[in-house]
């Protein structure tokens, strides 16, 4: 019995390190930091003056959870629309990129999963998702990291 859950957690720290490689290809500016957030799993964090700050964690049950601060709104749109489509959190067929400043929220009970956005008056967008599959998250951060590049002066 130990050896087989020595195997085990062998294996989940693989896990956890594959779905590290996997956010931070998607999205580069994400670097290993201490402490781990809330959820005990490796923890990844940026902060980019302009572009924003935030984490990406993977939670004991292999879920991913996103939590990003003061993302420029465009970006932000760009990234919902391509990932998950519009319209889905009462933000309007065009999206996030042109919602109305205020709180929008989706809980998933399929799943468990939870979306909010916090859509400022300073055209940027502060916005957790929690609970989803890593490749989830790895869709979102990939979608993310380009809109963020199309917002750079060239």
């Amino acid at each position: 019995m130990t050896q087989a859950l020595h195997d085990w957690r062998g294996a989940w720290t693989v896990h956890e390190r594959a779905a590290q490689d996997a956010f931070t290809a998607a999205f580069p500016a994400l670097d290993e930091s201490d402490p781990r957030c809330r959820c005990y799993g490796p923890t990844l964090r940026w902060d980019e003056p302009g572009e924003g700050e935030g984490k990406v964690c993977l939670d004991d049950h292999g879920r991913a959870t996103l939590e990003f601060e003061r993302v420029p709104r465009a970006a932000v749109g760009a990234a919902m629309t391509e990932t998950w489509g519009s319209g889905w959190f009462d933000e309007g067929d065009a999206g996030f990129a042109k919602a109305e400043p205020g709180r929008y929220f989706y809980d998933d009970e399929t799943n468990y999963s939870e979306f909010e956005f916090d859509v400022l008056d300073d055209g940027t967008v502060t916005f957790g998702i929690s609970y989803v599959k890593i490749e989830d998250i790895v869709v979102m951060l990939d979608a993310l990291e380009r809109g963020l590049a199309a917002l750079r002066p060239a």
